[in-house]
């Protein structure tokens, strides 16, 4: 199956999700009355959210047998906004991993069926009725990511390399040392403290005291040359 947002039609007679209990999944969360805003487009009716150890499933109440799903493992994002400035409403914003193109492409895909072509969503946004319930849904995607740990981030620690489940205080960290980058993710490689691969760095500081030293013994040299005149 692709990543990233999916449509979800697999709904019991009793309007609840059915879930892939094979796998074990299980029914962690629900909130009624939650609208779903996707991309740049405006929130969709109120439906209910479940949330489930493996993903998050929002179905319409206005469209009977209409829901999507997205996996925790295709959410690389997720934060509580309050910022009017930034989107009206208080919700959960999520960023979501897409198929190559944007949210506005994705609305394009067929205007006049006002179709979405929900592999290229890479936002999502939930808005509760119950906006005080933000924090409590916000420690439920936490645990739920926990949950579902990127397979890739072992392979990524083992050729030394660290990322996400490894930053610490909003920080990327490099071995045991945080590195923080307040403006845009980065990879470090973990090399032992003063070496860049095979070149010592210790031995270049100190090949750069010695010609300053030299530099400043030739300046004092000239300048009583230059007086004795």
């Amino acid at each position: 199956m692709a990543p990233g947002l999916q449509l979800f039609t697999d709904i019991a007679d009793d309007g609840t999700p059915r879930l892939n209990a094979a796998s074990g999944e299980e029914l962690v969360r629900v909130d009624r009355a939650v609208a779903v805003a996707l991309g740049p487009r405006s929130p969709e009716s109120p439906g209910t959210l479940f949330i489930t150890t493996r993903r998050m499933i929002w179905l319409s109440e206005a469209e009977k047998g209409k829901g999507y799903a997205v996996g925790f493992l295709d959410i690389t994002l997720h934060a509580v906004s309050r910022d009017l400035e930034a989107y009206p409403s208080p919700c959960i914003y999520t960023q979501i991993e897409a198929a190559e193109g944007t949210d506005e492409e994705a609305g394009e895909s067929n205007p006049e069926a006002n179709e979405l072509e929900l592999s290229k969503v890479s936002e999502m946004r939930l808005i509760l009725a119950d906006h005080s319930q933000l924090d409590a849904l916000f420690d439920v995607f936490c645990h739920c990511a926990e949950l579902n740990p990127d397979p890739n981030a072992e392979r990524d620690e083992e050729n030394g390399w660290f990322h996400g489940e490894d930053m610490s205080d909003g920080g990327w960290v490099h071995d045991d040392e945080d590195m923080v980058d307040e403006n845009a993710p980065q990879f470090f490689s973990a090399n032992p403290i003063g070496q860049n691969g095979g070149y010592d760095l210790t031995r270049s500081v100190l090949e750069l005291q010695i010609d300053d030293q030299r530099f400043e013994d030739a300046e004092e040299e000239q300048e009583s040359h230059e007086n004795g005149h």
